[in-house]
């Protein structure tokens, strides 16, 4: 199976569907912060094994006690979605930090900065010209 075939790509989808349900609904760990989205997913074309990117809004200390609380309940989460969907092998999941939302938001605010004098400058010269 290639890796990005229409197969492996629904299998991804579901696992990704399923894995953000279990970890809004069914964990109950006080250290994963209700904020915890599931990115995306990655399963190995031997279903043996799985990336998972999470992102999670807030601090730094938050998102490693996401991360340390999703680590510590990966048996648990891997056995709930045995019993969610039906594939030949579960896959192990590795959970990983995706930190390309928090990236855009800063290059968002660095280019909004960039931007400001230029929109003010040209906000002025619409005002001149009015008058």
């Amino acid at each position: 199976m290639r890796k990005n075939s229409i197969k492996n790509t629904r299998i991804n989808g579901e696992v990704q569907r399923v894995l953000a349900e279990i970890i809004r609904s069914e964990l109950k760990d006080p250290r994963i912060n209700p904020m915890t989205t599931v990115m995306e997913v990655e399963v190995a074309p031997d279903l043996k094994s799985a990336k998972a990117f999470i992102s999670v809004l807030g601090d730094a200390q938050s998102q490693a006690d996401t991360l340390a609380g999703l680590n510590s309940a990966v048996g648990f989460i891997r056995n709930q979605l045995a019993k969610k969907i039906n594939l030949r092998n579960t896959p192990e999941i590795r959970f990983i930090m995706d930190q390309s939302v928090e990236y855009g938001i800063n290059m968002s605010k660095l280019i909004d900065e960039v931007n400001a004098p230029i929109h003010q400058r040209e906000a002025e010269e619409h005002d001149e010209t009015e008058e």
